[in-house]
């Protein structure tokens, strides 16, 4: 079973194990951290609660994976993500060609350019960016050229790899940095920031890793921080063309009724539903402008945040909101099905 760690967690991570069996002190916190420095992953014994120390990934030359229950690898991202975060410092892939499609130099030999950059984690003639360049991940080439002794290697943003459709509740992607840049907590920890959004707990939500999710209908994207004092952010993920969403009904609602588009506009009760533009009697924030692809037209009966049915705000000052359930389901009795008579 294969898990990619971030790299501040991954020490954390570690110690827990180890404070299954041990009582750690400073010195040895020191050497561990030294060793990281070195390390790309580890694995973790479960039946021995052990640790072993990897320098190499998954990726590297010669490297085999096989699946392992009784085994858990953890992996720095840096090493097996072809993207980038930033100016790309931290970037440790396998791209040794530039953006002009130049073969790079080894970093180690000073042909046909000499450099006097530390070979420290300079291995191979990887794109790296060792001065924190503001084009990203950079090599010498083998171009003896004067004019094309260095190039940029174009190496994409993490944030522009892939795309949110509408509010990407769906999206499943790599992200796992807020738009300003903090590293995002794991899903299945608690620290720096307890929360309730545990996999586990919501199975359907994608809640892998720290990847950036949306397990809640907000506005878009989000995680919790790696940062005790900034409990969660948005994620910088670009948005996709045309959406291609739930399957829109108008007349009854296939499952929680997510892409019910019809007209009822009055509870089972009688009451008539608040326009979604509207912040009287109640305040909220299902604007239509906050919940581009919901619909949110008029006072319609719609389902914005994945309820069990489609809702509305009242204009009953005393009724907050209720369920829509005088809307009937798909393929029930006298029911139409996607806007459509049923032939008698």
């Amino acid at each position: 079973m294969y898990v990619t760690l971030s790299r501040t967690l991954l020490l954390s991570l570690f110690l827990s194990f180890l404070s299954l069996s041990l009582s750690l002190s400073l010195s040895l916190s020191l050497s561990l951290s030294l060793s990281l420095s070195h390390s790309r992953a580890f694995l973790y014994d479960h039946k021995n609660r052990k640790c072993q120390w990897l320098s190499f990934d998954r990726n590297s030359p010669g490297a085999q994976s096989q699946q392992d229950f009784n085994y858990q690898l953890y992996q720095k991202k840096d090493y097996v993500r072809e993207c980038i975060v930033g100016t790309g410092q931290s970037y440790r892939g396998r791209r040794s060609v530039t953006v002009s499609g130049i073969l790079c130099q080894a970093w180690a030999s000073p042909i046909p350019h000499e450099h006097k950059y530390d070979l420290n984690d300079l291995r191979e003639n990887y794109c790296r960016n060792p001065d924190n360049s503001t084009v990203g991940p950079w090599c010498f080439t083998t171009d003896p050229r004067p004019h094309l002794r260095h190039q940029e290697c174009g190496i994409p943003q993490c944030s522009q790899v892939e795309c949110v459709h509408c509010n990407g509740e769906d999206y499943r992607g790599p992200m796992d940095h807020t738009e300003s840049g903090k590293e995002c907590q794991r899903w299945d920890l608690d620290e720096p920031h307890k929360h309730l959004y545990h996999p586990k707990r919501y199975p359907d939500k994608g809640l892998d890793d720290n990847y950036c999710r949306n397990p809640d209908g907000r506005h878009r994207p989000w995680c919790f921080t790696t940062d005790p004092h900034t409990p969660w952010e948005y994620c910088n993920i670009k948005v996709c063309g045309k959406y291609r969403g739930e399957k829109e009904t108008t007349e009854c609602y296939h499952g929680k009724g997510e892409g019910y588009r019809g007209t009822v506009d009055v509870t089972p009760t009688g009451l008539t539903c608040q326009r979604w533009d509207s912040q009287y009697p109640h305040n909220h924030t299902f604007t239509p402008q906050a919940y581009r692809c919901k619909d949110l037209r008029e006072n319609y009966c719609r389902n914005p945040d994945g309820q069990d049915f489609p809702w509305c705000f009242t204009t009953d000052p005393r009724v907050r909101t209720m369920f829509c359930t005088n809307i009937p389901q798909c393929g029930t009795q006298n029911t139409l099905d996607d806007g459509e008579r049923k032939e008698s």
